[in-house]
């Protein structure tokens, strides 16, 4: 049975193992999930998402724009359909670009300037474990604190 990587080896005459490769890209990338946001990351990160969706943006346009060309001369209905995915496959994707900003301004606001992350506790409900007359209690006391 030849390994997947059979003909990169012969060419680069090396031995490689998959399995061990696989492994090593396996705990590479949990290393690379275990470090915490910081603000250089952050940046970057922001950089290529924006960079990558651009680019999808500039090539779905292009490719909406080829087969519009062929469609026009095909006049095959099955071609007029791939445009219209096309052209909502670009659509998506920029409003995949309005979803990155929105949510690279909360992350942004999670990570402070020093680089760590801020902890941010939401109380959503609040909710009293208690019978009717120590609530009652504790109303009281509150009031007298006040």
């Amino acid at each position: 049975m030849k390994k997947s990587f059979d003909p990169i080896d012969e060419a680069l005459e090396i031995e490689t193992d998959a399995k061990t490769v696989s492994k090593e890209i396996i705990t590479r990338a949990k290393r690379e999930a275990k470090k915490p946001l910081t603000t250089d990351i952050l940046e970057s990160d922001k950089v290529h998402t924006r960079n990558t969706v651009y680019d999808l943006i500039q090539l779905g346009s292009d490719a909406a724009y080829e087969m519009l060309d062929i469609a026009r001369e095909t006049q095959k209905a099955r071609d007029f359909e791939v445009v219209g995915q096309l052209l909502k496959a670009v659509g998506d994707l920029s409003d995949k670009l309005l979803d990155n900003q929105q949510k690279i301004k909360s992350l942004e606001l999670e990570v402070s300037a020093d680089g760590s992350q801020k902890v941010t506790n939401n109380t959503t409900n609040a909710l009293f474990v208690g019978s009717t007359a120590e609530l009652q209690k504790f109303l009281k006391q509150s009031m007298k604190d006040k």
